[in-house]
């Protein structure tokens, strides 16, 4: 291969690094904010649909239903107190 050759392949190589949308120096994807208003909201909407499930399972048990349901937010405070839920 002559010197030009050598030139033409490694310019054209390195022009496609570019040219290809290849991010070579990029640092990666920005990640979106997280929003406190969303992350509490997904808590609430579990802790919701986790005190309804016990609840209820409580309750195949014979267990009336109000006292099916404190238990089941009492349980939910012990198992998951590190969530904003749990202490509302």
């Amino acid at each position: 291969m002559t010197a030009f050759n050598r030139t033409l392949v490694i310019a054209l190589s390195a022009s496609s690094l570019f040219l290809t949308g290849c991010n070579v120096f990029s640092k990666g994807p920005k990640k979106p904010k997280e929003s406190k208003a969303i992350a509490s909201q997904v808590e609430e909407e579990f802790k919701q649909r986790w005190i309804e499930k016990r609840a209820a399972e409580l309750m195949t048990r014979g267990v009336a239903p109000d006292i099916a349901r404190g238990q089941a937010i009492e349980e939910f405070r012990l198992n998951y107190s590190y969530t904003t839920a749990a202490g509302k």
